[in-house]
């Protein structure tokens, strides 16, 4: 479909009737509110996060619930910021910074967010081939390769709109994990205590599975996709327009936005509760506290899916990453595009933005090549998840002086509630990445 670049300014009937009462809600309105916020939430369970979830539950039994807890709002609040960010100048985060920031910046924050979502992607992409394998009579390269070159074949020629729609129902099979409690025995009281009453040991373990659970969760690369979703969604919805050109239209979507983003977050942080819980309750107390292979990991769900587990993990596994593989690998694109001023946008066809789409092929090209030195690929996405934990907490400091800069902004910077807890969410991400750094030296 092709996103035209002048378009028709509508009459005031035209425009929807939510954005001319921005203070009303109903529940026939509340699904058309869900977008870039839901689809960030649900891409944020990646195989990374299944993997670093199961893997910290098996290794720590419930002692990293409370992280859950947590990491909801303030993951709820630093992806609100990048949308606002977005949908208030009508540019994503690399275009901000290159249009109000040295270049130095600008360059740090590009090869800081790139490196890790290609590390990333090879991770994802292998996993997903490690898993089909489980149930596929194939060699795992080959279904390694194949999944690739699908991700980029689905990128190049279906609008991810489209894409990611039918997609959703594969990622629905996350909810199996929620749904294994009720077939094993669940000590509710110490569940509720882990949960509530954080506990923390200062050792390489715990500080690398806490850097691992908050960088899976609070990754770099949803920053960028959800700000350049909201750009997306200006382009593609009649009579919207950047917040600093029509003020009036704030009100209905700062609602949608904090609406859209705070149910995304919260679907994402459940179901990694449960897949944490799961794997506590499944592989832990059998004694099992180092997951290395992706047939570990599904035995996780053979309480409820028995000799179908792995086909049922298998279908969580490759749901979830046909569906990040595009964000990983788009996000690093609309990055790089938006900073170099190329035509970006994945509703225009190859050919209308070659830079854009080159960037994509690129990434996911280098994503596979890593899969070539024999990488573990349960190990890989633990360390993906670290790698995201580290490169966040610099990142989320830009997006911050970003949201909060009048010249960017406009009388649209962020509240103090969200500028509060948004470097709350900097400061934790910080000291956790220090904690593990510094520890791995000692």
């Amino acid at each position: 479909m092709t996103i035209p670049d002048v378009k028709r300014e509508p009459e005031p009937s035209e425009l929807r009737r939510s954005d001319l009462e921005p203070g009303k809600t109903s529940g026939r309105h509340f699904f058309a509110k869900l977008g870039p916020g839901l689809i960030t939430g649900a891409s944020d369970d990646d195989p990374s996060g299944i993997a670093t979830y199961s893997q910290v539950g098996a290794q720590f039994g419930y002692g990293l619930l409370w992280t859950m807890l947590l990491s909801y709002p303030l993951m709820a609040a630093i992806q609100e910021i990048c949308a606002r960010i977005g949908r208030v100048t009508g540019c994503g985060l690399a275009a901000n910074l290159r249009k109000n920031y040295p270049k130095p910046i600008l360059y740090f924050v590009l090869i800081a967010m790139s490196a890790a979502n290609v590390f990333n992607l090879g991770a994802d992409i292998v996993a997903m081939g490690a898993s089909l394998a489980l149930i596929l009579p194939a060699n795992v390269m080959l279904l390694t390769v194949t999944l690739g070159v699908i991700s980029l074949l689905a990128v190049l020629f279906i609008p991810y709109s489209t894409y990611a729609k039918y997609l959703k129902w594969l990622t629905l099979s996350l909810f199996a994990y929620v749904g294994v409690v009720f077939f094993v025995h669940i000590p509710w009281p110490a569940v509720l205590r882990a949960t509530l009453i954080p506990r923390v040991t200062l050792n390489k373990e715990f500080l690398m599975a806490l850097t691992a659970v908050l960088g899976t969760t609070i990754s770099p690369y949803l920053f960028f996709w959800q700000a350049s979703q909201e750009v997306e969604e200006v382009k593609a919805n009649r009579g919207e327009k950047a917040l600093k050109r029509a003020p009036a239209q704030a009100g209905a979507q700062m609602d949608r936005i904090q609406m859209d983003t705070y149910v995304g977050m919260a679907f994402s942080n459940v179901v990694a509760f449960f897949i944490i819980l799961t794997a506590a309750s499944t592989l832990h107390t059998h004694g099992i506290a180092d997951i290395s292979t992706c047939a570990q990991a599904a035995v996780a769900l053979t309480p409820i899916a028995g000799r179908f587990a792995s086909a049922l993990f298998v279908c969580g596994i490759v749901g979830t990453g046909l569906m990040a593989v595009p964000v990983l690998a788009s996000s690093a694109a609309y990055g790089i595009g938006e900073g170099c001023q190329w035509r970006v946008s994945l509703e225009r066809r190859p050919l209308q933005a070659v830079g854009f789409y080159s960037v994509i092929g690129i990434a996911i090209g280098t994503g596979l090549l890593l899969n070539f030195v024999h990488i573990d690929p349960v190990k890989a996405l633990f360390w993906a998840a670290i790698l995201n934990g580290v490169v966040a907490a610099p990142l989320m400091a830009v997006i911050m002086m970003m949201a909060s800069n009048r010249k960017v902004m406009g009388k649209f910077v962020i509240p103090p509630y969200l500028k509060w807890v948004g470097w709350c969410a900097t400061a934790v991400m910080l000291c956790v990445s220090i904690g593990v750094l510094l520890s791995w030296k000692a």
